[in-house]
């Protein structure tokens, strides 16, 4: 198999698996190494495959026909959960987490949390890894994508972010 047609399998591997797929096991699969994956993937999404890296492995973006919000939030690290809480209950996703940072501009990290189960996960690998939020290099300010179904649920969503006191106000 070429490196065209690995890639072509990539793709309908991401597109028919509804969890994220991790490099490494797509890099067995294909009987190469890990770094020709990152590579392979570097590749596809230059041509406009719309292919996430997830803490869980790679993922086929299927939110683009969703509603979206880019929101400003700050809060202490241990409010981190109540806040992915909020947008869950509403049927939303977090989809990544913004900070600005002086020196390197703009850090993006993808999250792609879109129910408990997901969050269970992000919160055993936060918590084993010992890991710091992004939002620490801030002092708790950051963004988040959220996503829903509709207008009325991303309202309602930023409106309990707000009653919670998790959105930064004019």
């Amino acid at each position: 198999m070429d490196s065209t047609e690995r890639r072509e399998h990539i793709v309908r591997l991401l597109l028919e698996s509804s969890t994220p797929v991790k490099g490494s096991i797509i890099a067995t699969k294909y009987s190469v190494t890990r770094q020709v994956i990152v590579k392979d993937i570097a590749i596809l999404r230059a041509k406009g495959n719309n292919i996430i890296a997830t803490p869980d492995g790679y993922i086929m973006n299927r939110t683009n026909n969703r509603v979206k919000a880019i929101i400003a939030v700050n809060h202490k690290e241990e409010d981190m959960i109540n806040e992915i809480k909020i947008v869950l209950k509403y049927g939303g996703v977090v989809e990544d987490v913004i900070v600005e940072h002086p020196l390197y501009g703009e850090i993006k990290g993808m999250l792609m949390v879109s129910n408990y189960n997901e969050l269970e996960k992000f919160i055993d690998k936060y918590e084993n890894q010992k890991a710091k939020l992004l939002s620490v290099l801030t002092n708790g300010i950051h963004l988040h994508t959220i996503s829903a179904e509709n207008n009325e649920n991303i309202e309602l969503i930023i409106s309990d972010l707000k009653k919670n006191n998790f959105i930064i106000s004019d």
